[in-house]
């Protein structure tokens, strides 16, 4: 893996407030990026699924229904079909 060094410029009292509570180590902040970028990534999720949700009507479990069962058909191998 490779890595990429960083430098940071804050404020002394950020910076020594950090320190104290040990967010300076270098797992702490791999810690704390990891967690922002999911924390984005589920923010993105919820913002698309409101989209699409505004843009919809909302289907009926028969609907559900029916498109789960083509999902898992278009997933099946050609020659799994006549089980």
């Amino acid at each position: 893996m490779s890595t990429r060094e960083l430098k940071v410029v804050l404020p002394d009292s950020l910076a020594k407030e950090a320190e104290v509570s040990g967010l300076l180590t270098p797992e702490s902040i791999e810690a704390l990026l990891r967690a922002e970028i999911r924390r984005r990534r589920v923010d993105k999720l919820f913002a698309a699924a409101d989209r699409l949700a505004a843009l919809e009507t909302p289907l009926t479990e028969e609907e559900i229904e029916a498109e789960i069962a083509a999902l898992r058909q278009s997933r099946r191998p050609p020659d799994a079909s006549r089980r």
